[in-house]
């Protein structure tokens, strides 16, 4: 199933596969038009002789003229696409090439200009002249010039859509709502926060002095899933605990260990390869399971905006909005546990993302790269004054903690200028103010009703 789903989720996402299908619709299209034709009475056309017409020869030329137009603008299309594609790698950050590729409007609208095209060929092979035994789809010809003007509307709006897709604001705005709608998934939000009282990584279970034996994995790759169900299932139908070795996003390599099994023997090659198959491995990270890829992409465009070549701090700048807005939708969640119990069994042992890991992931290397630079300073500080305020989780709290001290010592270090010193350390008292104050939440009915 697991395998279903990876192979469903490529196809969905590849570059042809709408296409493809837009082709065969407007093959099917052609076909159901030019039967028509052939059973609508041609008297009942002749009402309308201005639209319903066109000779053999006429009709011939149009569907032509059709679809040699359609075969130079999908050329236009291509190579704008090709000169997006470059300006974003070179821009932004190759990571985020597989963002346009996916991007529903260009699949339509390459779509739609293939898909006139097939349609004119085929209602053009069935345009007779008189000595060929007289034939002319004056129905299907028709439609074909209300694609057309489809097409050129088309075409029009893709210009438009490139145009704007191509601002840092909008690749920023796509990458961080597929990421808040990943959290969303994985990390459904609780309706009551309650502070952890015991951090997974400080617990202590029997099992780990057992044997542990390692299963490989079978190719080098990024893991891009996990079927966490069949994971479980798995460890309960063998009657023992499986730990991840790896986390989703991490780089395996092949008959490295994957993850172990607890067995007091060599597990068969039937369990082996069933454990195998709960995990995704490809060339690329996705961000359907793997929320810090959603994260790497953001930074690695701060990153590349605050480089000496192009020092672009107001894209860097919108980089932390976006993380900040990120962050904000986990800091109030209870990440689930990564020790997975079925009746009071331990199952499973996972390895995942926790706040601490993705606030580091989202802030220390813009901080890294934000020497001297004031925007980006007083920036992260408003960001991790924001996110004190949504968390009363003390692990958290301590990280947010932990940021703004970083962001303290190296405001002390690179700001020479007087001014910059005074705007830092105002907005560090503030920060350091909603650190100390200890967050109130309210329930949805208590937000409404003191509205």
């Amino acid at each position: 199933m697991n395998k279903l789903r990876q192979i469903w989720s490529n196809l969905w996402s590849g570059f042809w596969f709408m296409p493809s299908m837009i082709v065969m619709v407007s093959i099917v299209f052609a076909v159901v038009l030019i039967n028509t034709d052939s059973i609508v009475n041609d008297k009942w056309l002749a009402r309308w002789p201005r639209l319903f017409g066109a000779g053999a020869q006429g009709a011939r030329d149009m569907m032509s003229t059709i679809a040699g137009s359609m075969m130079t603008v999908v050329g236009v299309t291509f190579s704008m696409i090709l000169v997006v594609l470059a300006l974003a790698s070179s821009q932004y950050t190759s990571r985020i090439l597989r963002n346009f590729m996916r991007s529903r409007t260009t699949q339509v609208v390459l779509g739609i200009f293939a898909g006139i095209f097939t349609y004119s060929l085929i209602v053009l092979r069935t345009i007779r002249s008189g000595d060929e035994g007289a034939f002319v789809p004056n129905l299907s010809v028709f439609f074909g010039f209300l694609l057309v003007l489809g097409g050129v509307g088309a075409l029009m709006f893709f210009i438009h859509h490139i145009a704007s897709s191509i601002q840092a604001s909008s690749i920023i705005a796509s990458v961080a709502h597929e990421t808040i709608a990943a959290i969303d998934r994985l990390f459904p939000e609780k309706p009551v926060q309650e502070p952890d009282t015991v951090d997974d990584d400080q617990k202590v279970h029997p099992l780990s002095m057992q044997n542990w034996l390692g299963v490989p994995a079978w190719k080098d790759g990024y893991i891009q899933s996990v079927n966490n169900a069949g994971l479980l299932l798995l460890a309960r139908d063998s009657k023992t605990t499986v730990r991840m070795e790896r986390s989703i996003g991490d780089f395996v390599v092949r008959n490295t260990t994957l993850a172990s099994i607890s067995l007091e023997e060599t597990p068969d090659e039937e369990t082996i390869a069933a454990l195998q198959a709960t995990f995704t491995i490809s060339r690329y990270r996705t961000v359907e399971q793997d929320v810090a890829f959603g994260i790497r992409q953001i930074v690695d465009v701060a990153l590349k905006a605050l480089s000496p070549g192009i020092n672009d701090t107001t894209t860097a700048i919108m980089c932390v909005d976006y993380l900040t807005a990120i962050l904000a939708r986990i800091a109030p969640r209870q990440i689930p546990s990564l020790y997975r119990y079925e009746e009071g069994e331990l199952r499973v042992i996972a390895k995942g993302p926790s706040f601490e890991s993705l606030l580091a992931e989202s802030f220390d290397q813009i901080r890294a790269n934000a020497e001297g630079d004031v925007a980006i300073m007083l920036r992260i500080l408003s960001a991790i004054q924001t996110l004190a305020g949504l968390t009363a989780i003390p692990k958290r709290r301590r990280a947010l903690s932990e940021q703004m001290q970083c962001i303290a010592e190296l405001a002390g270090r690179t700001l020479e200028a007087t001014h910059d010193r005074v705007r830092i350390d105002t907005r560090l008292a503030h920060v350091r103010e909603a650190l100390e104050t200890e967050p109130v939440f309210f329930t949805k009915a208590e937000s409404e009703r003191k509205s």
